[in-house]
C-alpha cells in the first residue's frame, strides 16, 4: 500500500468514528429537543436548575458514534465516565440524596400550625392511583403503571426512585417526563384553578398561621418519620432522607450539616442527576410509542392531582365555618412541586385581590405533597417489589 493509499484509509476510518457518519433521525430529534428544554429554561425560566441539566443531558447522549469502537465513552457502556455517574439513578442513590436536601431546606411550620392541610396533599395522591388503573387499562405491566403514575406527583426524584426498582427500562422516559410536568407548572395549573374555583372562592382571606415552637419543629420529623414509614416501611430511603434533613435543619446544633445538605451537596448530586437523565434518554429508547402513552398518562395524572386537590378544598369548606374557610387556590399545592406549586397558589391569589398572600397557606399542603408523594410511592413499591 502506498503512502496516498494509506492516508486515504486512515482518513476513510476516522470518518466511520465521525457523529457525520453515524447519526440518524432519530438523534437529530433528540438533539432538537434538548435545545428546547435548554432555550425552555433560558428565554422563559421555566426550572432552570433541573432543565438545563436535562437539556445538555440530552444533547450529550444522543451525539451520535460507533457503537463497536470500544470508545467507553457512552451512558451505557460499562467504565465510561457517564456510565459511572449513572449508577446513582440506576442504583437509586440520588433521590433520596435529593430528599435529605428537601428536607433541609424546607420549613414545615405551615403544616404543624394547621394540620388538616396535610389532607389535601393526601388528596392530591389521587391522581397518582387513578393514573395507574389507567395505565393498567392501556396494556402496561403494573410495573410500568406504576413507575408512569408517579409522575402525577410532579415529584422527579421519588419517579426517578420508584422507575428504577420497577421498571428501569422506562426510567429514561418517566424522569424527563416528570421533571418537564415540573417546569410547566406555571403553565398547567393556573387556567385548571381558575377553571375549577369561582370569583368568590379566589378572595377568600385565611387567618394567620400561628406561631410554631422549637419543640414542635424538633418533634415533627421525628414524630413523622416513625408515623411515616410504619405503615409504608418500604418509603424509608425517601422519606428517612426527608426528615433527617428536617432535623438537621430544626435542631438547632447542626447547622453547617444542614446547610452542606441543602446546598453544596444538593447542588452537586441535582447537576449529576438532571445531566445523566438527560443522557438516558437515546432516541433509539426514547423515541417510540410507548414513550408518548407515557407522556399522556403522565399529563393527566399530573392534571388530576392538581383537580383534586383543589376540589378537596372545596369539599372541606362545606363543614367549616366561615372564619375557617380555606382558599381553594391552594389546592393545588398538593402536589410535590415545591415550592413551585405554593408560588402559583400565591401569584393567583394576588391577582384577583393584591392584599391576599398565600404563600405560606400554600406551603403546608405542598410540604405535604412531598411526603405523600412519597409514601404512594413506598405503597406501590410495597406490593409490586
Amino acid at each position: 500500500m502506498g503512502f496516498t493509499d494509506f492516508i486515504i484509509s486512515n482518513f476513510n476510518e476516522f470518518l466511520s468514528y465521525t457523529g457525520f457518519a453515524n447519526a440518524e433521525t432519530g438523534n437529530l430529534i433528540m438533539i432538537v429537543v434538548g435545545i428546547f428544554f435548554i432555550w425552555l429554561a433560558i428565554k422563559k425560566d421555566f426550572e432552570p436548575l433541573l432543565l438545563v441539566p436535562i437539556g445538555l443531558g440530552i444533547i450529550l447522549g444522543n451525539i451520535p458514534f460507533r457503537a463497536d469502537a470500544g470508545l467507553e465513552i457512552g451512558l451505557y457502556e460499562d467504565n465510561s465516565v457517564l456510565n459511572i455517574f449513572y449508577q446513582g439513578v440506576r442504583q437509586g442513590w440520588y433521590p433520596p440524596l435529593v430528599f435529605l436536601g428537601i428536607g433541609a431546606m424546607t420549613d414545615f411550620s405551615a403544616l404543624i400550625s394547621n394540620p388538616k392541610l396535610i389532607l389535601i396533599g393526601a388528596a392530591a395522591q389521587f391522581g397518582i392511583f387513578g393514573a395507574y388503573m389507567f395505565a393498567l387499562a392501556l396494556g402496561f405491566e403494573p410495573n410500568q403503571a406504576a413507575g408512569i403514575a408517579i409522575i402525577g406527583g410532579a415529584d422527579g426524584p421519588t419517579a426517578i426512585f420508584l422507575s428504577s426498582k420497577l421498571c428501569p427500562n422506562l426510567m429514561g422516559a418517566i424522569a424527563v417526563c416528570a421533571y418537564s410536568y415540573m417546569a410547566l407548572v406555571p403553565v398547567i395549573q393556573p387556567p385548571l384553578m381558575r377553571l375549577l374555583t369561582t370569583k368568590k372562592e379566589r378572595v377568600i382571606h385565611m387567618k394567620p398561621a400561628r406561631r410554631v415552637s422549637q419543640t414542635e419543629r424538633i418533634l415533627f420529623p421525628v414524630i413523622g418519620l416513625l408515623l411515616t414509614t410504619f405503615i409504608v416501611p418500604s418509603g424509608l430511603p425517601l422519606l428517612g432522607m426527608l426528615f433527617f434533613g428536617n432535623l438537621l435543619k430544626e435542631s438547632g446544633k447542626t447547622t453547617r450539616l444542614a446547610k452542606t445538605a441543602g446546598s453544596a451537596l444538593n447542588d452537586v448530586i441535582v447537576v449529576l442527576l438532571g445531566l445523566t437523565v438527560g443522557c438516558s434518554t437515546q432516541a433509539s429508547e426514547f423515541l417510540t410509542m410507548k414513550t408518548i402513552f407515557i407522556f399522556a398518562v403522565g399529563a393527566m395524572a399530573f392534571i388530576i392531582a392538581s383537580a383534586t386537590g383543589v376540589l378537596f378544598v372545596k369539599f372541606m369548606n362545606l363543614f367549616l365555618p366561615a372564619h375557617k374557610k380555606i382558599n381553594p387556590l391552594i389546592g393545588n399545592a398538593g402536589v410535590s412541586a415545591v415550592p413551585m406549586s405554593a408560588r402559583i397558589s400565591n401569584n393567583l391569589g394576588l391577582e384577583y385581590d393584591r392584599h391576599n398572600f398565600l404563600l405560606m397557606h400554600a406551603m403546608g399542603p405542598n410540604v405535604a405533597g412531598v411526603i405523600g408523594s412519597a409514601v404512594a410511592a413506598g405503597t406501590l413499591l410495597g406490593f409490586l417489589s
